[in-house]
């Protein structure tokens, strides 16, 4: 049951941090990318109202149910190019943060397939999605309930 809706109580906070997501959405990283990202913290967060909202944003963008289904497992399938697996290692470090540090190969190999203004435009995208996941899950924020489900 959800909590309460901290948008709704400080609508200030909520407008901070849909700025920072106009921003990621208008960097010049690619769509695909930025969906891959956000699903990939919201899958290592446990964030249901993300994985609903960021899978269907993806699907609607192009994005296909096989490479969502098996995000998860990126680094075990082919399905991702080397700068999108790049990306996703990063994700996976900086979500994890304090177990992780951020490797040192891991941001080498980022430094592959990334230029500098990227680097830090996917890292503000990889910060701002773990904040979003941490607001939806603290307060326990549910996905709409699909009709179907629902009946």
């Amino acid at each position: 049951m959800q909590r309460l809706n901290p948008f709704a109580i400080v609508p200030d906070a909520y407008k901070a941090v849909s700025g920072v997501e106009s921003y990621i959405r208008n960097c010049g990283l690619e769509k695909s990318l930025i969906h891959l990202v956000k699903m990939r913290a919201s899958q290592i967060n446990g964030c249901a109202y993300c994985l609903d909202m960021h899978s269907k944003e993806a699907r609607k963008d192009g994005e296909t149910d096989q490479r969502l289904h098996l995000l998860g497992a990126w680094d075990e399938v082919t399905l991702y190019t080397p700068r999108e697996r790049a990306a996703l290692a990063w994700t996976e470090a900086v979500t994890r943060i304090a177990d992780t540090r951020a490797p040192d190969a891991t941001y080498e190999e980022l430094r592959r397939h990334f230029s500098e203004a990227e680097i830090v435009n996917l890292t503000t995208a990889i910060g701002v999605i773990n904040l979003w996941n941490r607001l939806c899950v603290s307060f326990r924020i549910q996905p709409p309930a699909e009709k179907s489900a629902a009946a």
